[in-house]
């Protein structure tokens, strides 16, 4: 259930928005900053280069939950070394200070990833199903993210600075005129929140938003309660290239009839191309055999 509900909120997090604000054409921004025209079309552009750029970087995730969302303490940190896979990613555990755990199983885990990627660039059948597989997901959220279109109304407020960059601020609102088509999509009439792209890139540098209602999930067995918040800051982690660094989700709701509270707060760093699978499996084994070769003798 959860994991649905943040897969949903992610589309809203990541380039999801921007096809909405794409039909700045048919009228959503009512309040134009200069060039918005130009300026959204560059935007959804790079929101999707930077989607199919991330299927060839390896990052570091840093997952911290909380009791309670404004508590400095974390109650638990899970770390984990996310590996593009051309099928989907390959999560190997690692220490909260982002090192293997354990020398012998972190090398195992690699094994295993090499194992997968010599699998998954052959030929057969059952690879290409694989593949089918991806794809559909991929259809599917992009059938979400096209639902999008008329969902919000986006209003331009003005500029910011971070770090020395101009950031141009959009307020979103749910499009009064927008009827939803599917439980899932009913969650974008419920949600407002900010929007942020940077002047100089055209790329997509911060979004939030809060829940206004409390929203039904999985067969209406689970709820979202009005003030549940969300957010992603993005970075360029390389010349041209810009991916999430950060996101927060606090979700307060119930399933069936126990209340939850959910606090996360995630860090993405370490971020490195590797490529492809047929390219990746090489840096798996370039590290495998460093491994091997520091090992001591017996």
């Amino acid at each position: 259930m959860y994991t649905s509900l943040r897969a949903l909120l992610a589309l809203l997090l990541g380039f999801a928005l921007l096809p909405a604000m794409s039909a700045s054409q048919q009228s959503p921004i009512v309040s134009r900053a200069p060039e918005s025209r130009d300026l959204f079309t560059l935007v959804i552009t790079n929101e999707k280069k930077s989607e199919t750029i991330l299927g060839q970087l390896e990052r570091t995730e840093r997952m911290e939950k909380r009791k309670i969302g404004g508590d400095q303490a974390p109650v638990e940190i899970k770390t984990t070394r996310h590996f593009p896979v051309g099928t989907g990613v390959d999560k190997i555990a690692l220490s909260p200070d982002g090192q293997p755990t354990d020398r012998e199983s972190y090398r195992v885990d690699l094994e295993k990833l090499e194992k997968y990627l010599v699998w998954v660039t052959q030929d057969g059948a059952a690879q290409k199903e694989a593949y089918a597989k991806t794809e559909r997901r991929l259809k599917e959220r992009y059938d979400l993210i096209e639902a999008t279109h008329q969902a919000f109304l986006f209003t331009f407020v003005g500029k910011e600075t971070r770090e020395e960059r101009t950031l141009l601020r959009y307020t979103m609102a749910p499009n009064p005129a927008y009827q939803p088509t599917s439980r899932n999509t009913i969650l974008f009439t419920k949600v407002t929140g900010t929007v942020w792209v940077d002047e100089r890139s055209s790329e997509l540098a911060k979004i939030e938003g809060r829940v206004t209602e409390d929203v039904s999930i999985a067969l209406f067995l689970a709820k979202v309660y009005q003030g549940s918040h969300f957010m992603q800051e993005r970075y360029e982690i390389a010349p041209g290239v810009w991916e999430p660094t950060y996101e927060q989700f606090d979700f307060e709701g119930r399933k069936y009839l126990m209340p939850f509270s959910i606090h996360e707060r995630t860090f993405y760093t370490n971020y490195k191309r590797v490529g492809p699978p047929k390219e990746s499996v090489e840096v798996v084994r370039a590290e495998l055999n460093k491994l091997r070769a520091e090992q001591p003798a017996r």
